[in-house]
Parts: structure tokens; C-alpha cells; sequence
């Protein structure tokens, strides 16, 4: 049996009993290491588990699979994922490399960063489409999440905003000389997406666009949801491009049209400049 097991947002006590249960019964355990990552390492994982881990990194999910599925049709095999097992598209690729090899399979779910932003108070049934904010590069600056945005705000829905991982990642300058040396993890933030919209923003306004989403939209930014330092910051989105929310792992929520219950729980995370900007959505 190949089991996915959901971790959960916070730290090692966050597995289910159900999956710490499928965990300890197995022969392998791999850890997923690159979409996400808990408040804790991998040392204090195996010491509550009371089982050896196995790091897996993007090379070996995405193109190593196979040793991942070895002799999972004769013995248990748990892959662990921070969160849900189903939060990245990744694992459905280890699910179906799993049917088509006769490998039975159980998914043991957890919370994900999906659904415990509802903690903030927006309710989790007004949200539209969830988008994806990358780290800019030079020659690379896509926006096209900011249309996805606007097109959710138009709806009167609120958007989740993941921001970028960069975890073993290798420079463009080692990847052609075929060296194996990887970059300082990197984790996007609150601020750092808020800049990134801004600019966005600013660059359409002088084109002459008319803008779904401004300077003076209602946000939330939350970090570390499930940890018990997680923080939660109600403001303008130009109030928070200067905001620290501290450590990873950070995401933005752009809202859309807001409940009166929405804007009296919004109001209790509020920067105190932003409450203005909230009575004039009550309006």
C-alpha cells in the first residue's frame, strides 16, 4: 500500500492519529521537501514518529517516482506532505503512477493552507480562483495572476495568493555547466507580493487601464497559519508592501465583496489606518 499522509500546517503534532498510525506501520517513509515546510525540522518529525524519514526533494518526486513505488505492491510505503496530500499537482502525478503500476493506495487528508485561511474571517465560499505569485526575475515578470485577481474581485469574490517557494533551487549558471550546487532557500512574503502587485498596478494605471484591483484594495496577509506565532494583518495593499509579518510561510488574500460578518472579523486583525478604508466597504 502507498499511503499519502497530510501533515498538517504547524509542527510534528499536527499528523492525524490515523496517519501517525499508517506512518509507523511502514517500511519507507518519504518527506516532500519543496512545496511547503513546517515550523519544525526533519529531526523533530522523526523523533515523534519514531521512524527514519527520507527526504524527497523536486528531482526525485517529479523524475524519480518509480523508486518512490518500489515494492509498494508487497509492503506499506508512507509519503508525507505538509498540509493536504492533494495541495500540489504533483502528487496526483504519484497517484496515477501508482494505479497504472497495480499499487493499491490510501489518502489520509489534513488541513492545508486552503481551507485555514478561512481563520482570518473571510468565508472560505466566497473565494474565486486561487493563483500562484512567482519570484521576479530580470527577463521574467509575469502578471497574469493580477487578471485572475481582477476577474475574482469583479465576481465580488476574494482570491488566496500562494507565494513562492524556492527550495534546492540551482542558478541558471550552474544548471548549464551541470553543477549540483544549489541556491539559499528563499520563501516570497506578504510585503513582497504586495510590491509585486503595485507594480503591476502602476505600470496599467499609466497605460491608461482600468484597474480591478488598487493600491487601496482590502487585503489580508497571514503567516504561519497553524503555528502558535501565526500572524494575521488586515490592511490596504499598499499598507502592507511595508509590513513584517516575520518568518515563512507567508500568503496574501485580495478580497472581494465582503459580508458584514467578513468586515466585523477583518476588523479585530486591523492595521488601525486601514479601518477607514473598512467602513467605507461597510458603505
Amino acid at each position: 500500500m502507498l499511503y499519502l499522509v497530510g501533515l498538517g500546517l504547524g509542527d510534528a503534532e499536527d499528523i492525524t492519529v490515523k496517519g501517525l498510525r499508517a506512518v509507523r506501520r511502514c517500511c519507507r517513509v518519504y518527506l516532500e521537501a519543496y512545496t511547503s515546510i513546517l515550523t519544525v525540522g526533519k529531526e523533530a518529525l522523526e523523533e515523534y514518529y519514531g521512524k527514519e524519514l527520507i527526504l524527497a526533494d523536486r528531482e526525485l518526486v517529479e523524475q524519480g517516482a518509480d523508486e518512490i513505488l518500489k515494492d509498494a505492491d508487497v509492503t506499506d510505503v508512507a509519503f508525507l506532505v505538509v498540509g493536504d496530500p492533494f495541495g500540489a499537482t504533483t502528487h496526483s502525478d504519484l497517484v496515477l503512477r501508482a494505479v497504472h503500476a497495480g499499487i493499491p493506495y490510501r489518502v489520509i487528508h489534513n488541513a492545508s493552507i486552503m481551507n485555514a485561511v478561512g481563520c482570518c474571517g473571510l468565508q472560505l465560499y466566497n473565494f474565486g480562483e486561487t493563483v500562484s505569485l512567482v519570484f521576479w526575475t530580470e527577463s521574467w515578470r509575469p502578471e497574469s495572476f493580477y487578471d485572475k485577481i481582477c476577474k475574482n474581485k469583479t465576481a465580488g469574490l476574494h482570491t488566496l495568493c500562494l507565494l513562492d517557494i524556492k527550495v534546492k533551487e540551482q542558478s541558471i549558471e550552474n544548471m548549464m555547466r551541470g553543477k549540483k550546487v544549489f541556491e539559499p532557500p528563499r520563501f516570497m512574503t506578504v510585503n513582497q507580493a504586495a510590491e509585486q502587485l503595485i507594480m503591476i498596478i502602476r505600470r496599467r494605471r499609466g497605460e491608461g487601464e482600468e484597474l480591478g484591483v488598487t493600491e487601496d484594495t482590502i487585503c489580508v496577509g497571514v503567516a504561519r497559519l497553524g503555528a502558535d506565532d501565526q500572524a494575521i494583518r488586515t490592511a490596504t495593499l499598499s499598507q502592507l508592501a511595508s509590513c513584517d509579518l516575520g518568518g515563512p510561510l507567508h500568503s496574501l488574500l485580495v478580497t472581494g465583496r465582503l459580508h458584514p460578518l467578513e468586515l466585523e472579523l477583518l476588523r479585530t486583525h486591523a492595521e488601525p489606518s486601514a479601518l477607514p478604508r473598512l467602513q467605507l466597504e461597510q458603505l
